[in-house]
């Protein structure tokens, strides 16, 4: 089972950026996904899930900025980010969850995970 994610870069702030993660090994339709980011010196964080049945949940910090939606048919999970600032410079990782499973937002509840993307948004 392999996460791929893609799509991080350098955008200036305001800017906008959408990160990409495709699946393999597994058909993860049933599986919740989501994406956590860790920024230099601080622990990794809840960034957006969707559920298998496709509702969604977001971080404060990111909510109206961001948005996080799935292909189903292409085994893959987006996030599309919106009015970046300086504060969402990070790596990002995409997860998958349990078979039928919610979103949580700690990272112990994740069972898959993708090797981050590089996100650096400049002031």
């Amino acid at each position: 089972v392999q996460l791929q994610a893609s799509g991080g870069g350098l955008v200036q702030a305001g800017g906008s950026l959408r990160l990409s993660c495709a699946a393999s090994g597994r058909t993860f339709g049933n599986y919740p996904m989501g994406w956590f980011r860790q920024a230099p010196g601080k622990e990794r964080e809840f960034v957006s899930g969707m559920t298998w049945s496709g509702a969604q949940t977001y971080a404060n910090s990111v909510k109206g900025r961001f948005t996080i939606s799935r292909d189903n048919a292409k085994n893959a999970v987006y996030l599309q980010m919106n009015s970046l600032k300086p504060e969402d410079t990070a790596v990002y990782y995409c997860a998958a969850g349990p078979v039928y499973g919610p979103v949580y937002d700690s990272r112990r509840a994740w069972d898959y995970w993708g090797q981050g993307t590089l996100v650096t948004v400049s002031s």
